[in-house]
């Protein structure tokens, strides 16, 4: 018995490497410092492994990711440019990051004091970064205690400081405040007591790289320019959409006026309508909440609506302008045509969580 064929993808988002190579370059050549590419949440959901696999061969000094499981899957993968610890650590995880040698940001002398304790345990020395809260709340020592912080964690055997950073919380939506935010945190750099031993001083994300301009700072941490969004308007850089969402149309019937779509009937025909029904939905990720927000798709070279509620597998859109469509049509749903940022808007959220929240059966296809 001959095997069975393997179907293909019913939806999938395809990933332009070569893209992302684009965005990478572009935000290095931008004020001209060290990269740290934010690859967490599986690299905004383009796929974790083959997007730091790309940039791994990049001129790289860091991947910077939320947690242990993020790091470990890429040491497990073979990358070598040097993984940083975006966030605090649980206790528990401290000791793997150790013996792995990623680096950790230290937010308390707590933490600071138990990486020593297990790295003179090894008789090793942990090389880490210090974080400091210039606003964001999260974690990190506050400006007027970073001073005294810096030099009793350098008193510390198993560790050696190497950098410092900070978090930009609203640098996409408060100039003034971001303004004086860089000003704080660089005046902070300047008095620190051998600033020079600091060999990466960062504080801008990608809304801080492409706005912003700092006097001290070696190091920026770009994550969604990277994946091809500015996060702030008019920004002075060219940038491609390194993930396009994709699925094909499954049946296309002709229904009568007065006949409802999806769930509710909140839509109702007025016409004669081509509807056609395609194979995705909010359970692959796209999101519900834009039923009723005029939410479109991109098929044979054009934008049509969707009707009625997004379903968990499935949408439909009227197809009545293009009679030429046939099941199997391939249909963008974001992507060069339809940028995410406008679904994001139509849902009422933004880019980063559509991104984040394509789920795993929405099979990724990789190019470039």
């Amino acid at each position: 018995m001959s095997a069975a064929p393997e179907s293909p993808p019913r939806s999938w988002a395809e990933v332009d490497l070569a893209a992302l190579r684009h965005n990478f370059r572009a935000a290095r050549n931008l004020g001209h410092q060290q990269i740290m590419a934010v690859v967490k949440a599986s690299a905004y959901g383009h796929g974790l492994e083959p997007i730091a696999n790309t940039l791994d061969q990049e001129d790289l000094t860091f991947f910077g990711v939320a947690n242990v499981g993020e790091a470990r899957r890429l040491s497990e993968a073979g990358i070598q440019t040097p993984i940083y610890l975006l966030g605090g650590t649980f206790p528990a995880e401290r000791e793997e990051v150790v013996a792995r040698q990623w680096l950790p940001c230290l937010n308390t002398m707590e933490e600071a004091e138990h990486f020593d304790q297990l790295a003179r345990a090894r008789g090793s020395i942990v090389e880490a970064h210090i974080t400091v809260d210039t606003g964001m709340g999260r974690g990190g020592f506050l400006p007027s205690d970073t001073p005294s912080a810096l030099i009793a964690i350098r008193a510390l055997p198993g560790l050696r400081v190497t950098g410092i950073g900070s978090h930009l919380p609203c640098a996409d939506e408060d100039n003034a405040f971001t303004i004086t935010q860089f000003n704080s945190f660089d005046t902070l750099i300047e008095s620190l007591p051998e600033r020079e031993k600091l060999t990466h001083v960062h504080l801008a994300n990608s809304a801080g790289l492409l706005g912003y301009q700092s006097r001290t700072t070696t190091l920026a941490r770009p994550g969604l320019m990277l994946y091809g969004v500015s996060p702030v308007t008019n920004a002075d850089i060219s940038l491609r959409p390194v993930m396009a969402l994709k699925s094909r149309i499954a049946v296309i019937r002709d229904l009568p006026s007065g006949h409802g779509i999806s769930y509710g009937r909140t839509f109702v025909t007025t016409r004669t309508t081509k509807v056609g029904t395609i194979g995705i939905g909010y359970g692959d990720g796209y999101p519900r909440v834009t039923t009723g927000q005029n939410p479109e798709i991109f098929v044979r070279g054009r934008r049509v609506p969707l009707l009625g509620r997004i379903t968990m597998d499935q949408v439909m859109a009227d197809l009545t302008d293009l009679p030429e469509c046939s099941p199997g049509d391939e249909v963008e749903l974001f992507g060069p045509n339809i940028p995410v940022e406008e679904v994001a808007l139509r849902a009422g959220t933004i880019p980063w969580e559509i991104f984040t929240g394509i789920t795993p059966r929405v099979e990724r296809v990789y190019k470039g």
